[in-house]
């Protein structure tokens, strides 16, 4: 099953597609694409030219190889030069006139420019047509979302390095014919772009879409409270902060479909969003959801920070969620260092030969507690996120021996163990003391 789509890693965007086994992304010679994404939902209306280029630089050089990015956030849309993205605010009716008797590009223009030196660096732009909200509020009908939709297919056709997200932030049944004409109009117009569904917190595109022809992939929100804050009971999935199970119910579908987490809690935002005296999520909690998902089979992981992803200055009057840092501070904080960590081990080894195995595992552990395992026929990785012991079942990769070490997901750094037979259980103590953020990785090699 092979959907051809967009480039990824590499000095410049190719191709890209679904592996054969419909859990993972391939390029065109079939080696392996790890989506490492970066939420740079406002960067179309807050960032300059330059700043745009300033920060897609930084995230090539961070590892990242996906941003996911807004179109329109309101029908009012309107660049940093101040050119409007609609007319009379409908988005049937797309600006590109541009601003008259000025260098500085039109919203359109911004847009096309952006998206062309992300293909030079080698990034995708996996981009929202239409947040939400506005569709929530009646403000676009199916007949307005086809034609938009239609705009939108035919002015990117040819950019290799565009991914769609449908929906963005919102229930798949809310005005779902509004979404059903943007997936079916998209897939019509461009037939080799891979198409998902961005959806509310705690929710998942497989609750609507998962047998549509148009969803290639499927996209869940973990979203960003703690267990106690959960008010998720009324939805399919109410896992708390467990995005690993969103993972385990979409990897039991047919047909196969990757899948990953494209919002889980951002780094520096409030715990359970909206109440800026609550504790931030920190680089720990963002490393525990990454390798949480992945190791329970995600085809890769979606960043993000609380000021970059809407781009805060410290002129803004009304920052969102209490943010402080200005973006460019926030692009170097501690989690968008490491991510790069985790898409580098996950490549080290064969990949598209990965199956999450909790069979590992004498015992998986409960919330902050749980151990994720994950293995191809020769390795096997396993996380823990709050230090103490793993007791591993042996022998279920291969080889009479094994070669045992620790990866820091925080440095990237190995450190030997040793070797030991595949064989029985084996008991291994995480370095350091038992609390939550002394996270490792436990990795087993076939010697």
């Amino acid at each position: 099953m092979l959907v051809m789509a967009c480039a990824g890693d590499y000095e410049e965007a190719g191709s890209l597609g679904v592996a054969d086994n419909g859990r993972y992304f391939v390029d065109a010679d079939g080696s392996p694409f790890f989506w490492l994404g970066d939420t740079g939902w406002l960067i179309f209306s807050k960032l300059t030219q330059e700043e745009a280029e300033m920060y897609l630089i930084d995230r090539k050089e961070k590892g990242f190889n996906v941003i996911q990015v807004m179109l329109l956030h309101t029908l009012t849309a309107a660049n940093a030069y101040g050119d409007s993205a609609l007319y009379n605010a409908d988005v049937s009716m797309p600006n590109t006139g541009g601003l008259k008797d000025t260098a500085a590009p039109g919203y359109w223009e911004l847009v096309d420019h952006v998206v062309d030196f992300a293909r030079r660096q080698g990034l995708y732009m996996a981009m929202v047509p239409i947040w939400g909200t506005n569709v929530k509020e009646g403000k676009v009908t199916p007949r307005q979302a086809e034609a938009y939709a239609r705009f939108l297919g035919n002015r990117y056709k040819d950019d290799k390095n565009v991914i769609w997200l449908n929906g963005g932030d919102i229930r798949g049944d809310d005005s779902i014919a509004v979404w059903q004409a943007i997936g079916r109009t998209l897939r019509e117009v461009n037939p080799g772009k891979l198409t998902t569904f961005h959806p509310r917190g705690r929710t998942s595109s497989t609750d609507w879409f998962h047998e549509e022809s148009w969803l290639d992939f499927n996209m869940f929100q973990s979203g960003h409270r703690r267990y106690d804050q959960d008010t998720s009971s009324n939805e399919k999935h109410h896992y708390g902060e467990d995005n690993w199970r969103y993972v385990a119910f979409d990897y039991s579908l047919q047909p196969a479909k990757p899948t990953l987490d494209g919002e889980p809690s951002y780094e520096g935002i409030p715990q359970g969003l909206h109440d800026p005296g609550e504790p931030v999520w920190t680089d720990a909690d963002v490393r525990r959801y990454a390798y949480w998902s992945v190791f329970a089979g995600a085809c890769g992981f979606t960043y993000g920070h609380n000021s970059v992803m809407q781009f805060h200055r410290l002129t803004d009057t009304v920052p969102a969620f209490g943010a402080t840092m200005p973006w460019t501070a926030a692009i170097h904080a501690p989690g968008a260092q490491q991510m790069k960590h985790l898409k580098s081990l996950m490549l080290s080894r064969p990949f598209l030969e990965r199956v999450p195995d909790q069979g590992l595992l004498v015992a998986n552990g409960e919330r902050y507690a749980y151990r994720a395992a994950t293995r191809g026929s020769d390795y096997a990785f396993i996380y823990a996120y709050n230090g103490g012991e793993i007791h591993v079942n042996m022998g279920r990769i291969s080889g009479k021996r094994v070669k045992a070490a620790w990866f820091d997901p925080r440095t990237g750094h190995t450190e030997a163990i040793g070797e030991l037979d595949n064989s029985g259980t084996h008991v291994f103590r995480v370095p350091g003391p038992e609390q939550d953020g002394n996270d490792w990785v436990l990795i087993l090699d076939s010697v």
